[in-house]
């Protein structure tokens, strides 16, 4: 009788270590969008505010994701001497601080600020997917499903409730940006029997691991998609609405569109997954949805009064190559170690050429005086991408890492 009860108590005992785990990750995925995008809402307060120029304030919303090219191949290494769960604790403590250094009235302190909090947001974006690999090998699908949308929807919610924060805090827009730090100090609350525990222990690779990503061409298949959907998505973010105004539509009607492009990509986001983890390989989707958003700049570019079919359209292309590209991770590696050692190289890559695309199509319309060239630059970018996902979604693994 004794051995029944001993057995259920583990039993209630594993399923609630379980329980908070999930709640763990989920909270840290809450922290790697909202920190980035309550800025772009209050970016104008913020230029009168601090005296910025235009070119200063682009750094100001480029910096978070520089910082990540640079620090995101340094993590697995930092993982491997701590462990993965004390690296994720103090990198939520770190990114805290980040937020509220980023909120001080002192100068310096927004840019030392915004690459502190780059620097914590990174371990997460690698981190994460190496997690997911490692404790639910047999539920990678839908743990990514949740871990994207619950980053999508909050980076959403917040961007949403910046400015109205802003109008009514005092210490506008600072207090506004500060507040997304109660956030990441809940995280850090919740994951420190994580960080504490046994299991967050320094585990050393295994002896069989002993190629690095960085001379797979699977691996660079896998960080070229990353860095392609990347370049395209942050281009949508920063000039669908200018297209959009150009071309009859208020800023008002943007601003909602814009809200309907990432509520679509959310939903692409949780579902996909579900899909993708019940097929072959992943070549369909991942060309298909790079298509798809080539299809949608066409539209742009042929018929921008139709406006709200081509935000239709992008919204869940967009939606379908972002939760693809953190799954390839998982789904391209061969166990957590690999996984984390393709996540930070993919989001190196990835994120350092995704910071010259609002860039890049910026400067060809001022060079142009037309949007034209732009959206066929960024057709083809997506086109490259199609074709790369014939690689990246192969039922391959990479033989990962030194």
């Amino acid at each position: 009788m004794s051995t029944i009860s001993d057995r259920m108590a583990d039993t209630r005992a594993t399923t609630a270590r379980r329980v908070l785990l999930i709640a763990g990750i989920l909270l840290v995925a809450a922290n790697l969008r909202g920190a980035l995008t309550s800025v772009g809402p209050l970016l104008e307060m913020i230029r009168r505010s601090e005296g910025l120029s235009a070119g200063q304030a682009g750094l100001l919303s480029a910096l978070p994701l520089l910082t990540f090219a640079v620090f995101s191949p340094q993590v697995t290494r930092l993982a491997r001497l701590v462990g993965m769960e004390r690296l994720t604790w103090y990198a939520l403590l770190t990114l805290a601080l980040g937020i509220v250094l980023r909120s001080v009235p002192v100068t310096g302190m927004l840019w030392a600020g915004t690459v502190l909090l780059g620097m914590s947001i990174s371990v997460g974006n690698v981190l994460i997917p190496a997690l997911l690999k490692r404790d639910f090998p047999d539920r990678v699908a839908p743990m990514t499903s949740l871990y994207s949308a619950t980053m999508s929807v909050v980076g959403a919610i917040v961007s949403g409730l910046a400015v109205p924060l802003a109008g009514v805090l005092p210490g506008g827009w600072r207090t506004a940006l500060g507040c997304v730090a109660g956030l990441a100090l809940i995280a850090f609350a919740i994951w420190t029997p994580h960080a504490l525990g046994r299991q967050a222990r320094p585990v050393e690779p295994p002896s069989s691991a002993t190629r690095t990503p960085w001379r797979s061409a699977l691996a660079w298949q896998v960080t070229a998609y990353m860095g392609l959907q990347s370049f395209g998505f942050y281009i949508v973010l920063s000039w669908f609405p200018a297209i959009m105004n150009d071309n009859g539509t208020s800023e008002a009607n943007s601003g909602w569109l814009m809200m309907l492009l990432q509520v679509l990509g959310v939903t692409m986001s949780a579902s996909i997954p579900l899909v993708a983890n019940k097929m072959r390989d992943q070549r369909l989707l991942a060309t298909g949805g790079s298509l798809l958003s080539a299809a949608g700049y066409l539209g742009m570019l042929l018929a921008p009064g139709l406006a709200v079919l081509w935000v239709v359209v992008v919204g869940l292309a967009s939606g379908i190559c972002f939760v693809l590209a953190l799954l390839f991770f998982t789904l391209r590696a061969e166990d957590s170690f690999g996984a984390a050692a393709l996540s930070g190289m993919a989001q190196s890559i990835g994120y350092l050429f995704a910071t010259t695309g609002p860039v890049l199509f910026g400067s060809l319309h001022d060079w142009t005086s037309s949007w034209s060239l732009p959206l066929t630059v960024l057709m083809t970018a997506a086109l490259v991408q199609a074709s790369i996902g014939l690689g990246a979604g192969r039922n391959l693994t990479v033989n990962q890492f030194v």
